[in-house]
């Protein structure tokens, strides 16, 4: 699937940014912002949009967004930390005693 039929937005009320395929939630990455970070603590996929590569769109968009606001990011979500392990482009936005805790 291509991702471009992704809209991502991000919901401030909810503290989560929600992937829609089609107008419909198709998964979301919930985060706790901090001063001069985000710490993302679930994501999730619906379980019909599985294996479509939303999680991965989502992962990329939350860690590229982070970037342009220049906030470090804490990867508490297993499946955050995993896609920063798998794409290493994105190491540099987990401060060195991060990336030790959570093994990136």
């Amino acid at each position: 699937m291509s991702n471009s039929n992704l809209a991502i937005t991000n919901n401030e009320a909810l503290h989560r940014y929600e992937a829609a395929l089609e107008g419909q939630l198709a998964a979301y990455a919930e985060y706790n912002l901090l001063t001069d970070a985000i710490m993302f603590t679930h994501t999730e996929v619906l379980p019909e949009h599985e294996g479509k590569g939303v999680g991965s769109g989502i992962a990329r968009h939350v860690l590229d967004e982070a970037r342009a606001r220049g906030l470090h990011v804490i990867p508490v979500c297993q499946f955050i930390a995993g896609y920063i392990r798998k794409h290493r482009e994105y190491a540099d936005l987990v401060r060195p005693d991060i990336q030790r805790a959570f093994k990136i």
